[in-house]
């Protein structure tokens, strides 16, 4: 691929990186010495449930991945098991050999959703962690000062605060960066959170004689609330294994201004294709028409075009004729012997075939008017004596059911 191509590719979305110039020198540094660009991205298995924030650096890797570079996912099995520091105030519990197996296959099944398995190196740290002599280790500590890795500011913070801070934990950003030394990066990607360590790769490689790794961070992806940072805890997360429905529904829920962040960070779509998107946006064009687009690529993306064009159909039907879908899900009544048991009956298959927490949370949906029976808004339960059946329930703008009596 042309350099300047893939710089564009590289930068698309990202919050920071290495001056252009060295990294158009390490391009065609690389492309001289005919092989293609080695890629580092590392993963701590702590926590393996992947969302489309967690996603974002992995969706820059694809696309590098497609541009021809060679990609090394580092599993930091070594440094999850010694108990790397969180960036709060205190020290993470070290994870035990079997967790860091079991997340890191777990994380492994995830990734190859969005990666080419084929075309994607796996390593583990441990393999030149659990191998270092104690002299080497004492080589690798010396190539760096205490006031440097101060400078960490969750470090700084703790130091200041009078808080904690084991020396083992000191070791993680020079174990980060000398898996840099060990896979011999060209480039290491991360989230803005890690700029300190691989900032500090870049360091540790000159010592070690290599030419520094050029750098790229992708920011941090605001959740559909569009204010905090996307989390699975704030239930403002769109995961991958969603279902079409339910990613194409919570994509359209993005505010309009992250629009074209999700673009940026959320999908395979090329940079000058993102800046006519932009020019749309510009000239006034209606930002749900573009948004419904943006759903439609991201369910894609993660389902197949058939289900995603499904999937766009239920949302039209749902939030938009006001018809019930076609694939809303059918459940079956019996009826029961007494008339004013028909209220209580229908909570029941509700609270057993909906998403509900609670039969208190259905009966206050219906005295907020939150419910709607074949298109008739119900507030008084007891007004319910018989169901019909095909009768159809709405709850909300998006929860359809059609009714089969037995």
């Amino acid at each position: 691929m042309d350099t300047e191509e893939l710089i564009k590719i590289m930068l698309k979305g990202s919050a920071d990186h290495t001056e252009i110039s060295e990294i158009r020198a390490k391009l065609e540094k690389i492309k001289k010495e005919k092989r293609a660009l080695k890629v580092k991205f590392g993963l701590d298995p702590s926590a393996p449930d992947i969302h489309l924030g967690h996603a974002v650096p992995l969706r820059k890797i694809k696309q590098l991945q497609d541009a021809g570079c060679d990609i090394t996912i580092l599993i930091g099995d070594f440094t999850g098991m010694i108990g790397d520091p969180t960036g709060k105030s205190k020290t993470r519990k070290a994870l035990t050999r079997e967790e860091v197996e079991k997340n890191s296959q777990t994380y492994q099944d995830q990734i190859f959703k969005i990666l080419d398995k084929s075309k994607t190196t796996v390593v583990y740290n441990s393999t030149w962690l659990g191998a270092m002599t104690f002299r080497e280790v004492i080589e690798l500590c010396a190539k760096c000062t205490v006031a440097r890795i101060l400078e960490r500011d969750d470090f700084q913070n703790r130091y200041q605060k009078k808080q904690p801070i084991a020396v083992h934990e000191f070791f993680y950003p020079l174990m980060q960066a000398y898996d840099s030394v060990a896979i011999e990066a060209d480039l290491e990607l991360g989230g803005t959170d890690q700029t300190f360590n691989i900032l500090m790769g870049r360091n540790i490689q000159k010592d070690y004689g290599q030419d520094p790794q050029i750098t790229l961070f992708m920011p941090l992806l605001e959740g559909i609330d569009g204010v905090e940072k996307m989390s699975k805890s704030l239930g403002n997360h769109i995961g991958i294994y969603e279902e079409p429905n339910v990613m194409y529904e919570k994509v359209m829920k993005i505010p309009d201004n992250l629009i074209l962040k999700y673009y940026n960070l959320c999908t395979d779509v090329h940079p000058d294709d993102v800046a006519k998107i932009e020019a749309r946006l510009k000239s006034g064009e209606n930002p749900r028409d573009i948004k419904m687009e943006l759903a439609k690529e991201i369910t894609t993306l993660y389902h197949s075009k058939e289900q995603a064009e499904q999937a766009e159909i239920h949302f039209k039907q749902a939030f938009q004729s006001g018809t019930i879908p076609d694939d809303a899900k059918v459940l079956t009544f019996k009826t029961p012997a007494e008339t004013k048991d028909v209220p209580f009956a229908l909570i029941d298959l509700l609270m057993a075939n909906g998403k509900f927490q609670s039969k208190g949370e259905i009966r206050r949906l219906f005295a907020q008017g939150a419910v709607k029976l074949n298109g008739e808004r119900v507030t008084d339960l007891a007004s319910i004596t018989a169901i019909a059946d095909d009768t159809s329930i709405q709850i909300g703008k998006g929860t359809f059911f059609k009714i089969k009596v037995s």
